[in-house]
């Protein structure tokens, strides 16, 4: 395997983190065909670098903080994104925009106050959530908004955000790449004395 491909992953996280304050300023010159252009890409980029990552066993820590540092990025520079361009559909939905937002920022905080970083869990209920808010978000800039989809992400994350949040009380020290609450509470129970 070449060095570059080892590195892959990293590089496909790094380039999203690139990409943010590229997107942050397009959002600012009011230029939505080159933002759209740029963050279709980026929200891609979230399901490729963590499936080469697992598929060629190219995990590490560092590329777990590097893939959360992203996506943390990426979600606040794509909502300020759809704020800029489509305030409209804020509006509408602010109660479910702000259940989304407060949830993450909740967590994050939560987490970092915990362990001084990113929780970086990457349980298959927030990849899932991610998923749902990167196409939902994708799906928009592109042309529209399926109601039941934007929902549907919104459930999903908070419902991501909730289980993180237990799994930073529950586990006591940091660790990345814990598939869920279900998987940890099992853990728990198999090494209980």
């Amino acid at each position: 395997m070449s060095p570059l491909f080892r590195h892959l992953p990293n590089l496909i996280s790094a380039a999203r983190i690139a990409a943010a304050p590229a997107l942050a300023g397009l959002a600012l010159a009011g230029n939505q065909r080159l933002f759209t252009w740029i963050l279709v890409p980026a929200l891609v980029s979230d399901i490729l670098d963590g499936y080469l990552a697992r598929r060629f066993d190219l995990t590490s820590r560092l590329g777990a903080v590097l893939d959360s540092i992203g996506d943390v990025l990426l979600f606040f520079v794509a909502m300020f994104g759809v704020a800029t361009f489509y305030p409209g559909v804020l509006h509408a939905h602010a109660l479910a925009g702000e259940l989304l937002v407060g949830c993450w920022v909740l967590e994050i905080l939560v987490a970092l106050l915990r362990y001084r970083r990113l929780s970086s869990f990457h349980t298959y209920a927030s990849k899932a959530a991610a998923y749902l808010l990167g196409i939902s978000v994708g799906v928009l800039f592109l042309g529209g908004l399926p109601l039941p989809l934007l929902y549907a992400a919104v459930a999903a994350s908070v419902a991501a955000n909730l289980e993180e949040l237990a799994l930073i009380w529950l586990l006591p020290v940091w660790r990345s790449d814990v598939r869920g609450l279900y998987w940890v509470w099992r853990e728990r129970r198999r090494t209980a004395p």
